[in-house]
């Protein structure tokens, strides 16, 4: 896929990459300005080998160019979070892309924080299946959050919200017109509901696939104050704690961010909060932080 035509002409070729664990958008920008958009599996150093992680670059991404041309590559990640994991990812970025003279490796969350707020001061939040904060200036992060993972934290994210649904069905506190649709939907039953959290893997990702039930009755009160709420306490809870909170805007990029943007803007209204960029990826806002860069 060709994206719009840019008539700035480019000092060098470019491949961008932002990458959670079940998918990476990519972007190259050619020398004429154009944009090529590509998407394959997440890569995530965590969960998949060096070798797994090459097979993926070789079998599934395929670039308009011959990849020597490629001269820089900035990659984005899940699971990027320091020097050793870092090295895994970019020796198989090399398999790919062997004569270029830059791959960079950082975290998914400066790749967010690049792409909603580019050369700008600014919190920058992920809110998708996990939650995370962070203060960004000059093109690095300068202050995050003691994050604690999904049974202690993620406040504000699919999975919480998900997580807030089926308690309040089990323990019967959703209003009857909604215990009815949810029990019809999914008909959940308890000892399904406790191997999912407790010995399955990736329970957040489990509870958060229930936020489409959320996103089908938004109009309903309940689920409004809900939703409202589990953004009130992130934010209270982790971006009003940075003191940049009183005069920086808060950016947002993630699914949950887009799709309960309504109720996200109402809940930065009640904190006193000033509300900048709403992304659902950052790719697009990536390319222009490179192409500005």
């Amino acid at each position: 896929m060709v994206m719009k035509h840019v008539s700035i002409e480019l000092m060098t070729t470019q491949l961008i990459a932002d990458s959670g664990s079940t998918k990476t958008d990519w972007r190259f920008l050619d020398a004429d300005g154009n944009v090529h958009a590509s998407q394959t599996d997440g890569l995530n150093p965590y969960y998949q080998s060096a070798a797994q992680l090459v097979e993926i670059l070789k079998g599934q991404l395929h670039l308009p160019v011959n990849d020597a041309r490629i001269e820089q590559l900035f990659f984005y990640g899940a699971g990027c979070t320091g020097p050793s994991v870092n090295g895994i990812v970019r020796d198989a970025l090399k398999t790919l892309v062997p004569d270029a003279r830059q791959i960079d490796v950082n975290s998914d969350m400066l790749g967010a924080a690049r792409g909603a707020s580019g050369h700008h001061a600014g919190i920058v939040c992920i809110l998708g299946t996990g939650s995370n904060a962070c203060c960004y200036e000059n093109g690095q992060i300068t202050r995050g959050i003691q994050s604690l993972g999904f049974w202690l934290g993620d406040e504000g994210s699919g999975g919480y919200l998900g997580k807030t649904l089926v308690r309040d069905f089990f323990q019967e506190r959703l209003p009857a017109d909604l215990h009815q649709d949810f029990q019809t939907r999914y008909a959940l039953a308890r000892p399904a509901l406790l191997e999912n959290a407790y010995k399955k893997p990736f329970p957040n990702r489990y509870f958060a696939s229930f936020t489409p039930f959320l996103s089908d009755h938004l109009t309903h009160p309940y689920v409004a104050k809900l939703v409202t709420d589990a953004f009130i306490l992130f934010l209270t809870t982790y971006v009003k704690r940075f003191p940049e909170s009183v005069s920086w805007p808060v950016h947002f990029v993630g699914s949950i961010a887009h799709y309960f943007s309504r109720q996200l803007r109402t809940a930065v209204e009640q904190t006193g909060l000033t509300m900048g960029n709403l992304l659902k990826a950052p790719a697009e806002g990536l390319v222009e932080y490179h192409r500005n860069g």
